[in-house]
């Protein structure tokens, strides 16, 4: 079974091949910067799977939960705060290798990525979808590492 380490060097390697492809069919041209952040975000779709277990990808997904779930407290954005620690609660429901190694939950856990901007700031969706995008196939690189798809 892939440690986090694989899992992170998949996220790169399907990312890098998604975004090689938007590139050179010339649908998405991102800058240095957000091509980093979204290099960023598929390494934590790809270890997002895993935080339903004790894992190196539970304690920085959580981490990171943490620390934004500050931020949003402290900027006064009580509602996502209050619901970005809702959501946070959800893998704790199933057991190890359960609905978060789906293949639906890989592309319902990042819903939040496309209509909490469109909802809350009226983002155009089209700038929103490279982030969706990103997580969706790093979390599709770790389905593909552990074998359920």
């Amino acid at each position: 079974m892939p440690g986090y380490k694989e899992h992170i060097v998949g996220a790169i390697f399907f990312w890098g091949l998604c975004l090689l492809g938007m590139t050179v069919f010339e649908m998405f041209k991102p800058s240095l910067f957000s091509a980093s952040v979204l290099l960023v975000i598929a390494v934590l779709g790809a270890l997002f799977p895993d935080v339903d277990t004790n894992s190196k990808g539970q304690h920085i997904i959580y981490g990171i939960i943490l620390i934004a779930d500050i931020i949003l407290i402290v900027s006064g954005q009580f509602i996502l705060a209050a619901m970005l620690g809702f959501f946070a609660l959800f893998p704790a429901i199933g057991s190890h290798r359960g609905w978060t190694h789906t293949w639906w939950a890989m592309f319902i856990v990042p819903l939040p990525i496309i209509f909490l901007p469109k909802l809350y700031y009226n983002i155009n969706l089209i700038k929103i979808l490279p982030y969706y995008t990103a997580w969706v196939f790093g979390y599709l690189s770790h389905l593909i590492l552990d074998k359920k798809m």
